[in-house]
């Protein structure tokens, strides 16, 4: 098990190396991030020896995992600081939680909403593994909706394709505050940064062409009749 730990531990490294040599980790503080979560913890078991290959990867119920440049890029974006309290929307595997987790400890802590039960269940499992849970909290719902028990929020991360920003996030969002979210149709997008202001004031700016699964919800696309 050692052994396999090492290995791992030496893939994350040069991927890592790999993503601020293109450019994609900008910081320390998010290169320590990704060097300290170990990806191959939140994929399925058949998939482990793939988890430091920069691509997406399926983690069932048709959802993925990003590839590890756009986790880079949006957490560059996202600018998450200790102390923060941050929305995440899509759990998935519980990855991109963890790394924020890393960003906002001992006294942040990272909201992630899932639609899909078996995918929440996934991702707590994950994190408990590998002790994110401490600051972590996994909920079942409509992520469109935001959550408001906790909000507002400094950060809010989106991890799926939507037709616009949903209108409950940007209330949910603090003065001052970020919001990262793909923004386009159900299979191409372009990746968002939304700033609010102190005074309220929503700006907007693009960063690039981006594929993500469709952001599903009362705010987002709706499922489709099967």
């Amino acid at each position: 098990m050692a052994e396999d730990d090492e290995v791992f531990r030496r893939a994350r490294e040069r991927l890592v190396e790999r993503l601020k040599s293109l450019g994609y980790i900008r910081s320390d503080r998010v290169a320590e991030a990704m060097l300290k979560v170990p990806r191959h913890e939140f994929v399925p078991e058949d998939l482990r020896d793939r988890a430091y290959v920069d691509s997406p990867l399926p983690i069932g119920k048709g959802q993925t995992i990003s590839a590890p440049h756009m986790v880079a890029l949006m957490t560059e974006l996202l600018d998450p600081r200790p102390g923060h309290r941050v929305l995440e929307v899509g759990a998935g595997s519980g990855y991109h939680a963890a790394v924020v987790a890393e960003l906002v400890k001992p006294d942040g802590r990272v909201i992630t909403v899932e639609r899909i039960p078996e995918l929440a269940d996934f991702a707590r499992n994950n994190l408990k593994k590998t002790g994110y849970d401490r600051f972590v909290k996994v909920l079942v719902g409509d992520g469109t909706k935001g959550y408001p028990p906790e909000a507002p929020y400094d950060r809010i991360l989106v991890t799926a394709g939507a037709p616009d920003v949903p209108e409950s996030l940007l209330e949910q969002l603090k003065p001052g505050g970020r919001m990262v979210i793909p923004v386009g149709d159900w299979h191409m997008q372009e990746l968002w940064l939304v700033e609010k202001t102190e005074d309220g004031e929503i700006r907007r700016r693009r960063h690039g062409g981006c594929a993500f699964v469709p952001l599903i919800g009362e705010e987002g696309f709706q499922e489709p009749e099967s």
